[in-house]
């Protein structure tokens, strides 16, 4: 079978350039669909807590402001520094234990948390919320991966159009959270907590009865090794180092975007606006972009061209800000910023993940797949440290922004070659199903 770099079929795969149109849902096996609809209840679940977590042990509890901030440090080391811990339990011992523990976990992190009133139990009870995210999250995004090549394989289109709608349900999620957490706050902190909770009680129920002991295809590892080979793949690491750029970039969302925006207009009150704005435009956009993506661009093009929307969305508030405006008008590049970020987002984000079966070894997709997300997090606390201080140096105005601009722009040279693919289907078939290269 003739193939493109990416992996796209050209010839044995018309079918899906016949039905470019064809909605992606009505396609995916059972399986993909309880995983989709998995990550819409993780966030929802999620978010209707922890946006509210920091004025919560400020105010209620009466951390003081250090402690709050070392808290939800720890709850962010404990999810995302742990993914590779969770995605190698994931290749040694399948998906559905690791997602039912993880889902456990989350429910009694969420219930303590609701109770805690002091500081050790707080700690105690973020760290098993973080932990648990460290152990379902490689699980569910290493399997949508490796189904996803697999109802690629099928002919129904590039396998980042099944990575976009999983992201696109993550982001619903993320927006329908906090509006319940609020409805919820009405009641008290610990009333989002238990509804947290029963969210996670539900997907443990769903997965419990609807998830398959074996899933065909998926091979479990019963060796130690992986992570040295891992360290020496040159390709995986250039993919994590471009990706841990993006996310450095987005996390700018929380750091240089309040700044700019409390600059413009006196308060940080528009921040939500420009956090709905860019939730609705995933919500809304991802899929047709994924879509016109995947039938013209391969993982690396599209990484690049989301890296370069990236940086030219720091540009436009470099550009602007000598000028000084505030109020609404000061607002305007800052939404630019919002957009071409969002955009950049929904090329990167599916590409990447679409990218690393045909990085991993064999049967190692789970430890891949967290190792992404934890070398990525590296970076990101690294350059957020040297990020505050930047912001910090009474540099001028634009300087700031444009050093930002430069990180993402840079990060497309770091950005591995795809794989020239002159192999059969059956290779590629191994690829997916193997879980890996």
């Amino acid at each position: 079978m003739t193939e493109h770099a990416s992996g796209n079929p050209t010839r044995a795969a018309a079918p899906a350039t016949k039905r470019p149109r064809e909605r992606v849902w009505k396609h995916l096996s059972p399986l993909l669909r309880l995983l989709i609809l998995t990550q819409l209840a993780f966030n929802i679940g999620f978010f209707a807590v922890l946006p509210f977590l920091a004025e919560h042990l400020g105010t209620s509890i009466g951390m003081a402001g250090w402690l709050v901030g070392f808290v939800l440090g720890l709850r962010t080391f404990s999810q995302q520094g742990l993914f590779v811990v969770g995605g190698w339990l994931v290749d040694r011992y399948g998906v559905r234990p690791v997602v039912l523990i993880g889902c456990a976990l989350r429910v009694a992190g969420f219930a303590w948390l609701g109770y805690a009133q002091t500081p050790w139990a707080v700690i105690g009870s973020v760290l098993c919320i973080g932990f648990a995210a460290a152990l379902f999250s490689p699980a569910v995004e290493s399997e949508v991966a490796r189904q996803a090549v697999v109802w690629e394989e099928e002919g129904h289109g590039p396998r980042t159009r099944v990575l976009a709608l999983f992201s696109a349900a993550g982001q619903a999620g993320a927006f329908v959270g906090p509006l319940l957490g609020g409805l919820l706050l009405a009641v008290d902190f610990r009333a989002a907590c238990l509804a947290g909770a029963a969210v996670f009680v539900l997907v443990l129920a769903g997965h419990a009865l609807l998830m398959p002991r074996h899933i065909p295809g998926r091979e479990r590892v019963r060796d130690q090794g992986g992570v040295r080979a891992l360290l020496r793949n040159r390709r995986f690491l250039a993919l994590c180092c471009a990706y841990g750029s993006y996310l450095l970039a987005y996390n700018q969302l929380y750091l240089a975007l309040p700044a700019e925006v409390e600059r413009a207009t006196g308060s940080q009150a528009a921040l939500s606006w420009l956090f709905a704005l860019s939730s609705l435009l995933v919500v809304s956009a991802q899929l047709p972009v994924a879509r016109w993506a995947g039938e013209r661009l391969d993982p690396r093009r599209s990484m690049a061209w989301g890296l370069l929307l990236v940086a030219a969305g720091f540009a436009v508030v470099a550009a602007a800000r000598p000028a000084g405006w505030t109020g609404l008008a000061g607002l305007l590049p800052a939404a630019g910023y919002v957009v071409l970020l969002t955009l950049g987002q929904m090329l990167i984000t599916p590409a990447a993940r679409a990218w690393v079966p045909d990085l991993a070894e064999t049967g190692r997709l789970g430890l891949y797949t967290g190792a992404l997300s934890s070398v990525s997090g590296l970076i990101v606390l690294a350059g957020s440290s040297a990020t505050g201080t930047l912001l910090d140096l009474g540099l001028p105005p634009a300087v700031p922004w444009l050093i930002l601009a430069a990180a993402p722009a840079l990060a497309v040279s770091l950005l591995p070659r795809p794989p020239h693919r002159s192999g059969s289907e059956d290779t590629a078939r191994q690829r997916g199903k193997g879980g890996n290269r």
